[in-house]
């Protein structure tokens, strides 16, 4: 028996057609999504789950994320609460050695992570930075080679991110976070261009980049549109898609404190379709802005940070693997794939053109 779709159905699932034809989503198909009313939204849905299940079937790939510098950043992000213009109340420490880093990598075993992620609070790192994190991989990699490395530590060049590909590092992220049109409203510090360039580095050296954006910093739909079809020009295996949590003491403190649960959803589905066979991450500010609708946005991302995130709780690691296993889906197991279902490929971005 056959089941006939409507008008509104048939709208997004002839989108999810063309784009697991290899047709590309175009900035009008983005901003269309983005502008779905409420009453289609499990149609967009639907669609969105219909590309992430082609590409990644129903598995979950968690990371786990290890500050190992905290708070004594020297740039001006104005979403951080690590940087120097910020008064919130958190912990502020210099760099762990490597034996530290290298013993909270096993919290990310025990987590069930097949990734874990070593952070540095820094404008780019320094030979130290670069020498403990390299010396950490390695104790790392030799207990558990199964386990990906991922090192997020500001602003890097081809020299840096060589050294890090040879101590085992598989990727590298560096977020975007937003649109060059909104970039100087978030940051003065450094340049879009700057982050852009440290994307391109990371390709080069052959380690996988990762780049993402920050939702509910004032941007538009159309630089939400904008950063999305920078990525996919980038070719990043892995786009965090973070949810702005406004954090008392940083300039952005008085944005809204939570995005409707519904747009927040859409952005997700928009990045899906966008970017259909890169590893969409729903990362930090889920449990604050999708609340009760959060297992909704495992249809469209497909990878999750489990328990913190650098300076602010995160939910569980129980509550993640129940809602994980309520869904009827499982948790990628050590020695998944990085993210990506085709090997990483390289170009510089160009401007991405809003039509």
């Amino acid at each position: 028996m056959t089941t006939a779709t409507t008008g509104t159905e048939s709208r997004w699932h002839e989108l999810a057609e063309r784009v697991l034809s290899g047709e590309d989503a175009s900035a009008n198909d983005a901003r269309a999504v983005l502008a779905a009313p409420n009453v289609e939204l499990l149609d967009v849905m639907a669609a969105a789950y219909r590309v992430r299940h082609h590409y990644f079937g129903d598995s979950v790939k968690l990371n786990y994320l290890i500050n190992a510098k905290s708070g004594i950043c020297p740039e001006d992000c104005h979403y951080c609460s690590q940087s120097r213009i910020s008064s919130a109340e958190i912990d502020r420490y210099p760099m762990l050695s490597a034996d530290e880093i290298a013993a909270r990598a096993e919290r990310a075993v025990e987590l069930r992570a097949s990734t874990c992620c070593i952070v540095t609070a820094a404008r780019r790192p320094s030979a130290r930075e670069l020498r403990e994190v390299s010396d950490a991989v390695r104790q790392v990699k030799e207990k558990h080679p199964e386990l990906k490395i991922c090192a997020c530590m500001g602003l890097l060049d081809d020299d840096e991110a060589a050294t890090l590909r040879a101590a085992g590092v598989d990727r590298y992220n560096h977020n975007l976070n937003t649109a060059e049109s909104h970039y100087e409203d978030i940051c003065t510090t450094h340049t879009y261009a700057d982050r852009v360039e440290t994307v391109d580095a990371v390709a080069r050296s052959g380690i996988s980049p990762c780049s993402g954006v920050i939702v509910g910093m004032g941007e538009s739909d159309d630089e939400l549109v904008h950063v999305a079809l920078e990525l996919r020009q980038l070719k990043v295996d892995s786009i965090p898609v973070n949810f702005l949590i406004p954090i008392e003491g940083t300039p952005l403190h008085d944005r809204p404190a939570r995005i409707d649960p519904r747009v927040a959803l859409r952005v997700l589905a928009m990045y899906r379709f966008g970017c259909p066979d890169r590893e969409i991450r729903l990362s930090a500010g889920r449990e604050v802005h999708f609340g009760t609708l959060q297992p909704l946005g495992l249809y469209a991302a497909n990878a999750i940070f489990v328990a913190d995130y650098l300076t602010e709780q995160g939910q569980a690691p129980e509550q993640d693997w129940q809602m994980i296993e309520d869904l009827g889906f499982s948790v990628e197991p050590l020695g998944g794939p990085m993210g990506s279902t085709r090997p990483s490929e390289h170009t510089v971005a160009s401007e991405a053109t809003i039509t």
